[in-house]
């Protein structure tokens, strides 16, 4: 509370600063000042604010209105009057500290197409801000560090701008942090391992920026629901922590990076998740049986990297399975089981080196890669054939044709059952803007 008190207590300054503003004059012998950019427009003196609060952040609306630079759906035209809350794309309401006041409580500027060079000395001294939604604008900067000093802010979204600098280490002080999207910008360099241990967040939406780096040790000890680190340049193995966020993790995008290593078995620990995409990395190594363990997955994804090996029958069994892409890389054989996924459409098992089903590697391709595989450490071959779920396991099935000995042509596609809608997925798609 005298945190807030003090913020409010130098806007109401700032504000008496700017009411004086007409009065002053300059004497006879005062030295001539290079021109400024335009101050904010002072509050006219017959303005009635129904809030001491909307008073308070008038100035700095005004102020950023100044900055915009493109607007072309006329969205600031309405920023004018003391009629703060009519404002497009202000909303207000009654403060936690405070149910009988009215403030400015949420900023929802998507797909505005707005353009400003910061959205510093702006989010920032909105001191009773609880959401900001700017995606698919075209705002430029960083986030302003200045944001770590509003209390009740737990929805963050600006994704989808022009924004820049390093990750915007500022949100580990907010400390009611839920839902960070900072998708489709350019931010470059590592992320914080803090990011994975910010106990308050549901969502991390990261994908589409440029953050290179191995992925961190404690990426396990994430509360998110939905973590998406798609499309980025992340390096190095999946961390077998990643089992620690068993309770929590619904869906899990890492495609589109650099991830290398084999697959933990760790992985199946995850029962809760639907989503689960690796694809177009270079992973290697075989598919764990611990895969079997994945009771809610809809969506599961290991296309595009250099997997080998025996597609596991008991994965195939896994019967809420909407969609398995195994596309793209080295397998050598499938059981009944698998086949059945493959004619029903389900099971994608395109360019690998399973003889007698369609469409897959030339024969010189696949003996390259599998006469000299890479191997997986000593302890991955400990758990390979561990599955948690269950008591016992069936051993592998022996190599064999799971079409028999005439080649038959491509199997008809049959209808599968639809998956759910997939929140991450909706993350990858970008928002057009001009």
């Amino acid at each position: 509370m005298e945190h807030y008190n003090h913020f409010l207590s130098c806007n109401v300054i700032l504000l008496l600063l700017l009411l004086t503003l007409p009065a002053v004059v300059h004497g006879q012998g005062a030295v001539q000042q290079p021109p400024s950019p335009s101050p904010a427009r002072p509050v006219p003196l017959n303005f009635t604010f129904t809030d001491l609060r909307l008073a308070v952040v008038y100035p700095v609306i005004q102020a950023f209105k100044l900055t915009i630079t493109s607007d072309p759906l006329g969205i600031t035209a309405s920023w004018a009057g003391p009629d703060i809350c009519s404002y497009t794309g202000f909303y207000c309401d009654a403060p936690p500290d405070n149910l009988s006041a009215t403030a400015i409580a949420a900023v929802d500027f998507n797909g505005y197409r707005l353009s400003a060079p910061t959205l510093g000395s702006f989010i920032d001294l909105l001191p009773d801000l609880a959401l900001f939604h700017a995606n698919s604008n075209n705002f430029s900067g960083t986030i302003p560090p200045g944001i770590a000093r509003l209390p009740y802010l737990y929805e963050l979204d600006i994704s989808n701008n022009n924004l820049s600098g390093q990750f915007p280490s500022a949100v580990f002080e907010i400390a009611g942090l839920s839902f960070l999207d900072i998708r489709f910008n350019s931010f470059t360099g590592s992320v914080p391992p803090q990011v994975f241990s910010q106990y308050s967040l549901d969502a991390l939406f990261i994908n589409n920026n440029n953050f290179i780096m191995s992925l961190p040790s404690n990426l396990g000890s994430t509360p998110v629901l939905y973590l998406t680190l798609a499309n980025n340049k992340f390096t190095g193995p999946i961390p077998r922590t990643i089992g620690n966020a068993s309770s929590t993790l619904t869906e899990v995008l890492l495609l589109n990076n650099l991830l290398t290593g084999c697959l933990p078995y760790e992985i199946g620990l995850l029962k809760k998740a639907t989503v689960f995409d690796v694809g177009n990395n270079l992973l290697t190594g075989q598919l764990p049986y611990s895969l079997a363990c994945l009771e809610s997955i809809e969506q599961l994804n290991f296309a595009g990297n250099y997997l080998y090996g025996e597609v596991p029958e008991a994965l195939c069994g896994v019967e809420s399975l909407v969609n398995l892409s195994l596309s793209g890389n080295f397998f050598t054989r499938i059981g009944p089981t698998c086949w059945k996924l493959v004619k029903s459409g389900v099971l994608d098992l395109r360019k690998n080196c399973i003889y007698g089903i369609p469409d897959q590697r030339p024969y010189w391709e696949c003996s390259r890669l599998l006469a000299h595989p890479k191997v997986c450490p000593n302890y991955w071959w400990h758990w390979h054939n561990y599955v948690p779920c269950k008591i016992s396991h069936s051993p592998p099935l022996p190599p064999q044709n799971p079409a028999g000995k005439s080649r038959p042509g491509r199997p008809p596609p049959q209808q599968a059952r639809p998956a759910s809608v997939s929140v991450t997925y909706r993350a990858l798609t970008n928002h057009h803007r001009l």
